[in-house]
């Protein structure tokens, strides 16, 4: 087995990985990434699917989304607007279509006044909610032990608001059922970027994309780190020193033995417990991972010969709490002739799709979009699903949330170092949480924190 020694060996060829990697190389210490996957990038995801470039993984960049914009400043990538001209589509809960334009959807006046208020009344509590540390609001425990969708229904009675609101949540964010996740945990979603009003402003929160695909991050990280970074390298043990962490690990593969002063755990927080560390980690390590779980959606791409909805006027947008698909963008590519739509079937609706045959689960997302944009989107030329929860080194999308209770009672350890084994991703960011932002973010404060250490 070959021996490779360092100063900080990180498992994970993410945007947080490589990008505590390039820190740490730049300040002057070696480093080695060990990647399982065959490729760079995690969550990142940009690929060639019969003829289409396809972002299989994540792709927006948002405009507070500061440290992944120095990030591709810094590599020299550049950006597009996502397509947004015309106007956006909404079906309500008696299946009519609706066009309409800004942010609040055509529903009844009473509807409105009340999705309205309510996001008034989450953007009063964002407020309140420190990103970084959402367990030190003083309500913090209540707010952890009631669901979103418990805590909705004590704010009003009317359904479709409660519905359009916990969309925003639910099945665009943490891609979970809204009585599953506490209310505390939809707060510092809301808090992680800015505000309520944002989450619910495609405009913002989905702004722009990166020409060529945004795994070029990670892809150009990787490159500039050269042989630093190991392929194919999946860590089965970890040996560390508990009562002499100045004696370092050692990062364990089938091929490898990486021995280093410190290690940086740069995965999804469930694939934690995929490595055995010798000895165990403590207790609440143990704990604490067990009460994470991730979220579940398809993300849906359909290639049209061209973006035919435009000539409709419509942009692309639609949303519907009511339909399989609960939300679809124009997602054509870059100086693209053809069209692309992306659409996403989140929670308990994914489980169903996927006990049916392939064909079945195409035949009925493809109805439920062109429900929105009519006959035409029943035959794309190219159709792909991004399935992230059979991913075997990530196993859900888009990121790890707590269960009730969860975020006040480990959240603050989620981080805490333990000896000389630190953690690092975006499931673990506060501002940018489960964004490349976040996953940027937390690399350069590990990284730090190492340098600082040492």
């Amino acid at each position: 087995m070959e021996r490779i020694d360092c100063d900080v060996v990180i498992v994970g060829a993410g945007a947080s990985g490589l990008t505590a990697a390039t820190r740490l190389r730049d300040a002057g210490r070696s480093v080695v990434v060990l990647e399982a996957r065959d490729r760079a990038g995690g969550r990142l995801w940009t690929d060639d699917v019969d003829g289409a470039m396809l972002e299989i993984g994540g792709q927006w960049v948002s405009p507070d989304q500061d440290a992944l914009i120095e990030t591709l400043d810094e590599l020299g990538l550049e950006t597009y607007p996502r397509y947004r001209e015309g106007v956006n589509i909404y079906i309500g809960p008696d299946g009519e279509l609706k066009r309409f334009e800004g942010e609040i959807f055509p529903v009844p006046p009473a509807t409105e006044q009340e999705i309205v208020s309510l996001i008034d009344k989450l953007d009063a509590l964002v407020a309140q909610i420190d990103p970084d540390r959402p367990w030190d609001h003083p309500r913090a425990k209540d707010l952890d032990e009631i669901s979103f969708a418990h805590w909705l229904e004590t704010q009003t009675d009317d359904e479709e608001a409660r519905e359009n609101i916990g969309m925003f949540i639910a099945g665009a964010m943490l891609t979970k059922p809204a009585h599953a996740f506490s209310a505390l945990q939809a707060l510092l979603m809301a808090a992680s970027a800015g505000s309520f009003s944002n989450l619910v402003d495609a405009d913002f929160i989905l702004d722009r994309r990166v020409v060529g695909g945004l795994q070029q991050v990670p892809l150009l990280l990787a490159e500039r780190l050269g042989g630093a970074v190991r392929l194919g390298q999946a860590v089965r043990t970890l040996r560390w020193h508990p009562d002499a962490p100045e004696r370092g690990v050692v990062a364990v593969t089938d091929d490898l033995e990486v021995h280093a002063g410190h290690v940086i755990l740069a995965v999804p927080p469930i694939l934690i417990s995929r490595i055995s560390y010798d000895p165990p980690l403590p207790r609440r390590q143990q704990q604490l991972h067990q009460h994470l779980s991730m979220g579940f959606v398809i993300k849906v791409h359909a290639v049209y010969e061209t973006p035919f909805w435009r000539e409709a006027g419509l942009s692309g947008t639609a949303f519907s709490p009511y339909e399989l698909v609960h939300e679809a963008y124009d997602n054509t590519n870059h100086e693209d002739p053809r069209g692309t739509l992306v659409g996403f079937v989140a929670d308990e609706e994914a489980d169903g799709v996927f006990s049916l045959s392939a064909e079945e689960r195409k035949a009925r997302i493809l109805e439920s979009m062109s429900h929105y944009y009519g006959e035409q989107a029943l035959h794309p030329v190219v159709y792909y699903e991004s399935d992230w929860g059979s991913e075997e080194w990530t196993r859900g999308a888009y990121a790890a949330s707590f269960d009730m209770g969860g975020l006040a009672r480990y959240g603050a350890d989620l981080r805490t170092p333990v000896g000389p084994i630190h953690f690092s991703c975006s499931d673990m960011a506060g501002k940018g949480y489960q964004h490349v932002d976040g996953a940027i973010r937390v690399g350069r404060e590990v990284a730090d924190e190492i340098l600082a250490a040492s």
